[in-house]
């Protein structure tokens, strides 16, 4: 194995320096932080436009219901007929026309009731609208059935049931849903960096088995050695580059938050008395307390033990994968022919997302959510979306992690070692396009 720090080494600087690397390490924050900024001038863009409503209303009703906002203004017209009204709503370049005719019930106003706009328009706008009508209509039904507007107040009020743990602790609505998006975070990380890098490990197998290069290096070091340098080279050298991309993300996110003037603190609402001191005591509104818990139980989320398991998780689902990637390159002559097996690599990686996002979201510990971060294929992802609400009481027990754990280092020793016997035969077989069945009986030799 002494040769093996050489492979790694070898692997490491044939990667960092290749241009198309540098050029991509140092290009991507500017692309993502670019993209952000964009959305964000764009949603400030259209946050800043005022559409403005004539309202034509002929009836008795609504005379006090379409109120301006921040983004709508609306524009009482009078004694108008209809089609001068909508002439005057395209000469002055109004977005629409509410037409309210007169009849003699709000049932029949309501129902009468018209929006004309040029184009189609926005569904916010309609949904807008329609809450009025709704809301008018649902308090003159309650008020028919001898509903006070008091008495309708207090019945459109939403109710919370609360929630607790039994040692008295409260839990919060949705905070299970944020917790699973920050481990599935972490687990569509892994994910990328399989894909993205078990690829480059599998096209750097190609290159040299076309280049016959490999026939010289193979006269040298073992086979297996030769494998799992390119994967530690390769890995070291993506590690390398995610590094480089957090810090010049962090530093340009911080740029772009002073050129757009954003307070930081305001992501921490609710972390600091709201200021209004009744008597000398401090005052917290309801909405501010609830942001509190929020943000202490994000605060709570045991951090350091999840980074430690990602970490974990990250490298053994890594080896595991690129192992096989590295297989596939050796057992094909061009990275077309990889197109066959490249499928069942990815459909577990998607499996682990998409049902783990389902499972761990309704049932955390449920059964489809355990089996799935068990299984060494999908656990390095499904299991990081799991571990937010801790080990142990209330967390993901300690035997489960200790168990998907081992069964990713006995699935990776498996995998290396056949990974290694379709190595050794593919990377010198060429002229034949391999099939799965060819794959089997090199695992024989």
């Amino acid at each position: 194995m002494s040769k093996l720090g050489l492979i790694i080494k070898r692997e490491y600087l044939a990667k960092v320096r290749n241009k198309s690397f540098v050029v991509m390490t140092f290009l991507s924050p500017v692309l993502m932080v670019g993209m952000v900024a964009l959305i964000v001038y764009l949603t400030k863009m259209n946050d800043n436009e005022i559409r403005a409503i004539g309202v034509l209303n002929e009836s008795n009703y609504f005379s006090t219901d379409f109120q301006s906002t921040d983004n709508t203004s609306f524009v009482k017209f009078k004694d108008l007929e209809l089609q001068s009204a909508k002439d005057s709503i395209l000469n002055m370049g109004f977005y629409g026309l509410l037409y309210i005719p007169n009849k003699s019930d709000l049932e029949s106003v309501a129902g009468g009731a018209t929006f004309y706009t040029k184009d189609s328009p926005g569904s916010t706008i309609v949904v807008d609208l329609e809450s009025v009508f709704e809301n008018r209509l649902r308090m003159q039904r309650l008020q028919d059935l001898g509903v006070s507007a008091s008495d309708f107040e207090r019945l459109d009020v939403s109710f919370d049931i609360n929630t607790s743990t039994f040692s008295g602790e409260q839990n919060l609505k949705g905070i299970n849903e944020i917790k699973a998006f920050i481990g599935g975070g972490f687990g569509y990380l892994i994910m990328m960096f399989i894909i993205i890098y078990g690829g480059f490990v599998m096209r750097s197998v190609i290159e040299e088995k076309t280049s016959r290069i490999i026939e010289v290096i193979i006269s040298s070091v073992k086979p297996f050695q030769l494998m799992l340098g390119k994967i530690i080279g390769t890995s070291l050298a993506g590690i390398t580059q995610f590094v480089i991309w957090i810090i010049s993300a962090s530093i340009l996110f911080g740029v772009l938050i002073l050129i757009f003037g954003i307070d930081p603190s305001a992501l921490t609402a609710g972390s600091e008395n709201t200021p209004g001191l009744i008597g000398g005591a401090s005052y917290m509104t309801s909405a501010d307390t609830t942001m509190q818990m929020y943000a202490n139980e994000l605060f709570k989320i045991p951090w350091v033990m999840l980074i430690s398991f990602f970490i974990i998780y990250f490298i053994l689902g890594y080896l595991i994968y690129s192992s096989i990637y590295a297989a596939i390159g050796a057992a094909v002559d061009n990275e077309t022919d990889t197109q066959q097996f490249i499928l069942p690599i990815i459909f577990p990686l998607m499996l682990a997302i998409y049902v783990g996002f389902f499972s761990v979201f309704n049932n955390p510990h449920g059964p489809i959510a355990v089996g799935f971060s068990l299984f060494p294929l999908t656990s390095p992802i499904v299991m990081l979306m799991r571990l937010p609400g801790g080990i142990g009481e209330g967390g993901v027990p300690i035997w489960e992690v200790a168990t998907s754990i081992f069964l990713l280092i006995i699935t990776f020793i498996g995998i290396v070692w056949l990974a290694a016997k379709i190595y050794r035969v593919g990377i010198l077989m060429y002229g034949k396009k391999p099939s799965y069945k060819d794959l089997f009986k090199w695992l024989k030799y």
